[in-house]
């Protein structure tokens, strides 16, 4: 029974994580054709510090969109350990990039198509071997969890990372480096979805009977939530104002991915406890999703173009088309010499000689 309740939750947490990918790469595109509206109205930008975007109804519906995607993502992770449902927000790169060539004229070419392959097959490879989570079934195992030194140390450092980044290298590198804001937006996020675990099991409680509601845990819980929900919409609109949205997207996949696994892997011992080839499955699939996300941002702007492939393959194309070309003038290949190259140039120079004899 256990094991078909287990099952159950793995298939649920996968379809609210296939949905919330879904939904929030969705709400990135609707996020930024709301602020190149206000761009063009010469509104102030939110990379400026301005928030007339709350004015412009695409943006809320982005808004809108990113909420259903992370309620969706709240559920999943209350069904599903975070290292099953985190490689996931790959979908949303994919997403993102597709709807960023269809709609925002964002163009994605070979490479970032190569690299949208690579994300979804390491995101299987990491669903596949995806480490077991400690059994977390209380407010009160939360609670103590919450008080381990080690989490305490990580969180400590993620606040301070975030203080120095809003206020020392926001203000001189914020409009010319991508990683600063999407760092902020990363790091709090894995403190997000620690507090999201947390009030998952308190509703399950709640729905269960017990008296949750008088736990200030579950209360404190959701302030933090709220907190960090307000400071990476802040600053991911700082990003997606400033930078592309392939460019943002994939950056802030592969961050938020790191922090969450590490905040994991600290907070609920996910590591302890995994044989040899689950761990090699679940870094290989790591990796390849960063390649993945590398090839989609490092070569966004490079045309594929015929000058790019390998000297062979040149060779082979300028035969084909001469193939084509003679294929046109309805010549058949079999009543044609085979010369090199230079025995057609001269034979070609012989005919010219004669066609100007004659018309002498």
């Amino acid at each position: 029974m256990g094991a078909a309740g287990g099952r159950a939750g793995f298939y649920v947490g996968l379809g609210l994580a296939l949905a919330s990918s879904a939904f929030i790469g969705g709400s990135f595109i609707l996020k930024k054709k709301g602020l190149l509206r206000l761009c063009r109205r010469g509104r102030a930008r939110a990379g400026q510090g301005g928030h007339a975007y709350l004015q412009e109804w695409l943006w809320w519906a982005g808004l809108l969109c990113m909420g259903v995607g992370e309620a969706a993502n709240f559920a999943a992770y209350a069904f599903a350990p975070a290292t099953l449902v985190t490689p996931l927000g790959a979908l949303s790169v994919l997403v993102s990039a597709v709807l960023s060539s269809t709609f925002l004229n964002e163009q994605l070419n070979v490479h970032g198509k190569i690299g949208c392959i690579l994300s979804i097959l390491g995101s299987t490879v990491m669903v596949i071997h995806a480490p077991q989570e400690e059994e977390v079934s209380s407010l009160e195992s939360m609670a103590e969890k919450l008080k381990d030194p080690g989490f305490i140390v990580f969180a400590v450092c993620v606040l301070v990372s975030s203080l120095l980044l809003i206020f020392v290298a926001g203000p001189r590198y914020g409009q010319s480096n991508v990683l600063v804001y999407v760092l902020v937006c990363s790091a709090i996020g894995s403190l997000s979805v620690s507090c999201v675990k947390g009030l998952g099991i308190a509703l399950k409680e709640l729905f269960s009977g017990k008296p949750v509601l008088k736990e200030p845990l579950g209360w404190v819980l959701l302030v933090c939530l709220v907190i960090c929900i307000s400071v990476q919409i802040n600053y991911l609109n700082k990003a997606l104002d400033i930078f592309n949205t392939s460019v943002v997207t994939p950056v802030y996949y592969v961050l938020f991915t790191t922090s969450v696994m590490m905040c994991s892997a600290i907070l609920f011992k996910e590591w302890q406890h995994m044989v040899l080839d689950n761990i090699i499955g679940t870094i290989s699939g790591f990796l390849t999703i960063v390649s993945g996300i590398f090839l989609l941002h490092a070569f966004r702007d490079m045309p594929f173009t015929p000058d790019l492939l390998p000297l062979f393959l040149q060779q082979g194309r300028t035969d084909l088309h001469a193939s084509w070309r003679s294929a046109d003038r309805h010549q058949s290949c079999q009543h044609q010499p085979l010369l090199r190259s230079e025995d057609k140039g001269s034979q070609s120079a012989e005919e010219e000689e004669e066609e100007e004899g004659e018309s002498v």
